[in-house]
């Protein structure tokens, strides 16, 4: 009896543990970055960092982001700190919004060495799916303290025309 007891307590255990991993896999999916470093970019070559997970060819970070909807409009924020407003598109396409950016990297100077680089550099692209059809041409953008602010007013049925929307 005591190891049909065992057998159930690992059983029920590792079922927990797979249903928290996969809530985590399926949250940190969306949210995870790619940022592609373009040929003009300033990223210091591997031999001036000493991080032996550096990697300036590509990099992944986490965006964190919000969608909340109320009964007129849809809000996104986005987590997109170190970067100029001017560095980033938002732009809505078919029940998507499209948000697109390019984190630049500043070198602190010519001299040194880089012990730890852990941030994303390069040019991202993240896509936020609506739920409804939105009224493209009334969203607003705004970005402050590193958070991208996105409100989308709703719309009746139809498909919303694609279209770019300028961030204040």
């Amino acid at each position: 009896m005591k190891l049909e007891a065992i057998k159930q307590g690992v059983s029920s255990f590792l079922d927990s543990v797979a249903e928290g991993w996969r809530h985590l896999s399926e949250s940190a999916t969306n949210a995870l970055t790619r940022f592609s470093p373009g040929a003009g970019s300033s990223m210091p070559p591997p031999e001036r960092v000493d991080d032996p997970f550096y990697r300036p060819s590509r990099s992944w970070s986490l965006l964190g982001g919000e969608v909340f909807e109320d009964a007129n409009r849809i809000v996104v924020r986005l987590e997109v700190p170190g970067m100029d407003r001017q560095d980033m598109t938002v732009e809505v396409d078919d029940a998507s919004l499209i948000i697109r950016g390019e984190k630049r990297f500043t070198a602190e100077s010519a001299e040194g060495r880089w012990r730890i680089m852990q941030c994303a550099y390069g040019s991202f692209r993240r896509v936020v799916p609506l739920s409804v059809p939105v009224r493209a041409d009334d969203a607003t953008a705004s970005y402050a303290k590193g958070v991208l602010r996105i409100e989308l007013p709703k719309a009746g049925p139809g498909v919303a025309p694609a279209r770019t929307i300028r961030v204040e």
